[in-house]
């Protein structure tokens, strides 16, 4: 049965081919009537052409990279070593390269690879991954002649057809219980965060609840007698509870000096039921109707948790002549960018959470500086086995704010907060603009 089969399978991929072959003829014949002629006909045929950058900005980047090493590194490094998935990429597209040259000339020559001298490679979203490859082949002829040769080749790794997965049913009417940790350089953000949510929440009914998490290091938490450092955030929230009789924003206090985003949340999942839908937020969200829709969509148990990359707006000083004036949405949307080095915001499940938190419990045994090290995000990563959804989230919006980095918290944390700052400053061409205006200052 499994040589029948295999025999079939053989039948119906040579007629496949033959199909394709025959279809990008006809691609090549009709070019000829188009209005480029057959320089029209875009390599290989049959797939889209490349993209087109309207300007120097949206230029894709060649990565180089050799046999055992990447110039290119994720983590913005000049050199890393070429492994996982990357390594046997690269190995596969080599080994194609010099199948597909024994398959034009043989029987005339025979090719083996003897040396990658440069590769290129760079992803098009409108086609799939490009390579560039500068091979040293060992040709050997017909009468066992051999002589080396120096090829260049370009090949192509196609993105495949859209798939639909199937997902289980869920609905817009789960209620969301938004958590808001806050520090002491936080707090004066959160009379604008409580001015956005009684807008978009409160007045429009919408079936979310809010919870402060006040986070106190152990000098503050000695003094919160005398004088404590959330007074003014706590007044604000007795005063819009007054506003709106039939709301109750309730508040937890916790005590550290390393806000761990998993210590903290240890502490939220064991005061919710299981079935809680989470949202993570920060201060500086601007929580809308549309974001929690979104967040109820794509947050399912025991199946997906969402973490969206919100949008960030840029340095109003830098990117606009009137800082004053408040920007139009649309310029709004221009002089911003999404922040892919910040995790904070989430939405999951508590059944799922604490899933996840069970079983790294059970491997790491509650390791207090590995718990510091790590984010939600990662624990969901390493330890649930569930789908991590993470999109760019235009309903996800961020007012610019310097934020305070902490520390205390790991090297990576740490890190990428840095670098989340450095990026929201502004675009190159704001930045470009900046310095030129600076210098012509300086020279008057």
């Amino acid at each position: 049965m499994y040589r029948l089969r295999r025999r079939f399978s053989q039948l119906e991929l040579g007629r496949t081919q033959r199909e394709i072959e025959r279809l990008q003829e006809e691609i090549k014949n009709l070019s000829k009537l188009t209005p480029e002629g057959e320089a029209g006909a875009t390599w290989p045929i049959g797939i889209p052409p490349p993209f087109r950058p309207q300007t120097r900005f949206e230029v894709i980047n060649w990565d180089y990279f050799t046999e055992d090493h990447l110039f290119a590194c994720a983590w913005g490094g000049p050199k890393c070593e070429l492994g996982g998935a990357s390594r046997a990429d690269v190995a596969d597209v080599i080994e194609t390269a010099v199948r597909e040259l024994n398959h034009k000339y043989q029987p005339l020559l025979h090719f083996r690879k003897k040396q990658l001298l440069n590769g290129y490679r760079r992803f098009d979203p409108t086609r799939g991954m490009e390579y560039t490859l500068d091979l040293v082949l060992d040709a050997r002829t017909q009468r066992g002649h051999g002589r080396v040769l120096v090829k260049r080749l370009s090949l192509l790794r196609p993105l495949g057809s859209v798939e639909i997965i199937p997902m289980p049913y869920v609905t817009e009417a789960t209620h969301v219980h938004i958590i808001l940790p806050l520090t002491v350089h936080q707090r004066d953000f959160a009379a604008g965060f409580l001015d956005v949510f009684a807008l978009n929440v409160l007045d429009a009914r919408d079936n979310a609840l809010l919870t402060f998490l006040f986070i106190y290091d152990p000098f503050d938490a000695q003094r919160v007698s005398q004088s404590d450092v959330f007074a003014g955030v706590k007044a604000a929230v007795l005063e819009l509870e007054k506003r709106y009789p039939d709301v109750k924003i309730p508040w937890i206090s916790v005590q550290t000096d390393v806000p761990s985003q998993v210590k903290i949340m240890d502490i939220i999942s064991k005061k919710h039921p299981v079935d809680t839908l989470f949202f993570i937020a920060s201060v500086w969200t601007e929580v809308n109707n549309e974001f929690l829709n979104r967040c109820r969509m794509n947050t399912i148990t025991s199946w997906q948790v969402f973490f969206p990359i919100h949008f960030q707006e840029y340095n109003p000083t830098l990117v606009s002549r009137d800082p004053q004036a408040p920007p139009s949405s649309a310029e709004f949307f221009k002089d911003g960018h999404f922040d892919r080095q910040i995790f904070n915001e989430a939405c999951f499940y508590n059944s799922d959470y604490m899933a996840a938190r069970t079983k790294m419990a059970g491997e790491v045994l509650d390791n207090t500086e590995l718990l510091e090290s790590m984010e939600v995000y990662d624990v969901f990563i390493k330890y649930s086995g569930l789908h991590v959804f993470r999109p760019v989230e235009p309903a996800l919006v961020q007012k610019y704010a310097h934020r305070t980095c902490n520390p205390r918290l790991s090297e990576d944390i740490y890190h990428r907060c840095v670098l989340s700052n450095l990026q929201g400053l502004a675009s190159r061409s704001h930045l470009a603009l900046a310095m030129f205006e600076q210098e012509q200052a300086n020279s008057t």
